[in-house]
């Protein structure tokens, strides 16, 4: 009875999540209002990803930005060097990235922890190294262009369009990883989260379910990145940056790695933060820093999910 009524809090809070998204652009409909919002969704896409393997499996990756400039490069050089078009280059980058962390996550899985964290960092560095590196391919640290996706001889350019593009995705996102985590296969990541040993005891395959939640969340990666390229026009080596990788565990941290709704809260206030911190430039960074911070020590599971504590206690 618990869960179900879990369930049904969940699908409740995606409906609001769609009401809000159709309404934002009715309140506050600038073009750039609607660019930040489209960031925001991209960037909470990769978040709930991360969920996936995070929140769910319970195992930390830093190479998540890897897997998000293997999606965003994908979709540039495929049509750039090679004429692929682009929607079947957004599509390949998406299968390259689940097929690398296939192999990838085959080994390194096998590890726990902090060796864990550091073998995933090592991944996402090499991605990068091989995008700075290879000039001729990517346009080495100045980036490239990236050929807009277009629709019957139209490029789609506007940031209303990338606005309800970025939704749709975000939003079927949101809603797989609700799915997944009734199904059998999130039960026994949740399992697997509780104790890897009472897991396997129970039958659970371990190392498979592991690996299913680290190529998900990889491919929700590579479909963020693509489109976040698709929508720029241009990017830089810095997706694949070992920041970026930071930025997305903060993300789900912050907002609450237990549900996918915590890791877009977190996707939103770290993509705002600087937007609304730019007249303080200067100071930007430590504003940040300070807030992330104080969220980590009065909000340790996140803020959603103290949130909902919190309305659960007054309810009552």
């Amino acid at each position: 009875m618990k869960a179900l009524r879990a369930s049904n809090a969940g699908w409740r809070a995606l409906a609001l999540l769609v009401l809000i998204v159709a309404l934002l652009p009715v309140v506050a409909g600038s073009s750039y209002v609607m660019r930040i919002a489209a960031l925001v969704w991209i960037m909470g896409l990769a978040a709930v990803g991360l969920h996936i393997l995070m929140g769910m499996a319970g195992q930390i990756s830093l190479g998540h930005a890897g897997f998000f400039g293997i999606g965003a490069y994908a979709s540039a050089v495929l049509p750039a060097r090679y004429g692929v078009p682009v929607v079947v280059a957004a599509a390949g980058g998406i299968v390259l990235a689940g097929l690398i962390a296939y192999l990838v996550g085959k080994p390194i899985l096998r590890l726990k922890g902090h060796y864990l964290a550091i073998a995933t960092l090592g991944f996402s560095l090499l991605i990068g190294l091989v995008i700075t590196s290879e000039v001729a391919l990517t346009g080495g640290p100045d980036g490239m262009d990236v050929k807009r996706l277009g629709i019957a001889g139209f490029a789609l350019e506007s940031p209303s369009t990338w606005y309800w593009i970025s939704a749709a995705l975000m939003v079927a996102g949101v809603a797989v990883a609700m799915v997944l985590r009734d199904s059998p296969t999130g039960r026994a990541l949740r399992a697997i989260l509780d104790s890897e040993v009472a897991a396997a005891s129970m039958g659970v395959d371990v190392a498979r379910r592991k690996l299913q939640a680290f190529v998900i969340a990889s491919v929700y990666a590579a479909v963020a990145g693509s489109t976040l390229a698709l929508m720029n026009g241009f990017i830089t080596p810095d997706l694949a940056g070992f920041m970026t990788s930071v930025e997305f565990v903060a993300m789900v941290v912050i907002g609450g790695a237990a549900t996918p709704f915590g890791a877009l809260v977190g996707a939103a206030l770290l993509t705002l933060l600087p937007q609304l911190l730019a007249s303080f430039h200067d100071y930007q960074d430590i504003a940040v820093g300070l807030i992330i911070m104080l969220s980590m020590i009065f909000l340790r599971q996140g803020i959603v999910p103290t949130l909902g504590q919190l309305l659960r206690r007054a309810s009552k």
